[in-house]
């Protein structure tokens, strides 16, 4: 018999989380996380605790949809929530520009598909209902692109990202919406990179029914804690019609749990799956957390962090191409072209995690969720410039730090 291996106990440190996400935890969600009593699921106070979740998740969203909650899992778990209610052989069109909103298509492609076309090609279905519609990398989805496809090809769905952090690129919201208006679509929003970073209500977008995002970026949560999503009564009205084929995932079957039964707000939750205290507990936090500073406030805070971001890297000779305002995208000088991995690589090595596109062409990505002040832009500004001289740049970082500080307190002195 052979000897039990028990490793050491592991240690992980601190890193600066630079990336498209997750971004940083903030203290006090992780201080919930961690200080959550030992409860099960159906305690008393922490079905409260979800009830207060449901009613500040609304808040952030800005919707009155009666059914929007969190999904136990990550920003994936949410999304397959949200496409559940697609069924095999209805039309869809999905619009990609970029690495995620890839998945969701394939996603859609896969739950699309009828039993002959997911088995001739079960990992990459290629079913006749599914009209993908492909924009250029760095390019954003408009509304003249969504307009055309919908009068087109009329589907009962239409999908996109609003915010694309494959490429950098934020998407029409309000073509999408409106198109889907015109042309009796429900339309489905992958909101994972964009909820509580960007300044928007979701009921300000009537074509768009059915809404997915994520625990650990705009919300600076955990990424093990709960997806928001939300749905409109016609959404839940055309699942309850057709039904769908999850049980764990199913928005109405979710809803429950949540305090959400026929379609009402009811006393406390039902079971429908185990809940974690402490999950419980960092998601309340963290929505306190942004209501306190409100999504214009932090919306605004995003919009002036990235332009300082954005003005010290083109500093460095870089070319940004995105037009997020948590991420930034780059192109690197001609020095370093074709070397981005190898930058990003020797970056991570050091605790500093920035990101490589993941699909081509192959750009550097640098996120700032929740590292909003002077003090963490500063330093993903030293690191960034240090590693690209290190790899030869000749960047003079003392003109880019003085730049970087003139930015800050020009701003400060107009205030």
């Amino acid at each position: 018999m052979s000897e039990v291996a028990i490793f050491p106990q592991l240690e992980i440190p601190n890193t600066l989380a630079a990336g498209p996400g997750p971004g940083n935890t903030d203290l006090r969600v992780l201080q919930r996380f961690a200080s959550a009593g030992v409860a099960d699921h159906m305690q008393a106070d922490v079905l409260r605790g979800m009830i207060e979740c449901k009613q500040m998740l609304r808040q952030v969203m800005g919707t009155a949809n009666i059914h929007t909650f969190g999904v136990a899992g990550t920003g994936w778990s949410g999304l397959d929530c949200l496409f559940s209610a697609v069924l095999p052989g209805d039309k869809v069109v999905v619009f990609v520009n970029g690495t995620f909103s890839g998945i969701d298509g394939l996603t859609l492609r896969m739950k699309a598909a009828t039993a002959e076309e997911l088995a001739a090609n079960p990992m990459d279905p290629q079913p006749a209902s599914v009209k993908i519609v492909t924009v250029p990398h760095g390019q954003s989805v408009t509304g003249e692109i969504v307009e055309a496809a919908l009068a087109e090809h009329k589907p009962k769905w239409a999908a996109m990202a609003h915010w694309e952090t494959g490429s950098g690129r934020i998407n029409d919201m309000r073509g999408f919406s409106d198109a889907c208006e015109r042309h009796g679509a429900m339309g489905l929003v992958d909101a994972v990179s964009s909820l509580g970073v960007g300044d928007f209500r979701i009921d300000d977008y009537p074509g768009v029914h059915g809404w997915a995002s994520c625990p650990q970026k705009g919300i600076c949560c955990l990424p093990l804690t709960y997806a928001p999503v939300s749905f409109s009564d016609r959404y839940i009205a055309e699942l309850r019609r057709t039904g769908c084929r999850t049980f764990v995932h199913n928005p109405v079957l979710e809803a429950r749990h949540w305090g959400v039964i026929d379609g009402k707000d009811v006393e406390k939750g039902a079971y429908h799956r185990t809940h974690s205290a402490y999950a419980v507990a960092a998601f309340h936090e963290a929505l306190r957390i942004l209501l306190q500073q409100t999504v214009a406030g932090r919306a605004k805070d995003y919009v002036f962090h990235e332009a300082a971001l954005r003005d010290a890297v083109t500093a460095m000779g870089c070319k940004v191409t995105s037009d997020m305002t948590s991420l930034v995208v780059l192109n690197l000088p001609e020095t370093l072209k074709g070397r981005e991995m190898e930058l990003v690589q020797n970056c991570r090595a050091k605790g500093f995690g920035i990101w490589p596109t993941l699909s081509e062409p192959v750009q550097v990505r640098i996120g700032i969720l929740n590292l909003l002040n002077q003090k963490a832009i500063t330093d993903i500004v030293t690191r960034f410039a240090a590693a690209m001289n290190e790899m030869g740049a000749n960047i003079d970082t003392a003109a880019v730090s003085e730049r970087l500080e003139d930015h800050y307190q020009t701003t400060v002195a107009a205030e």
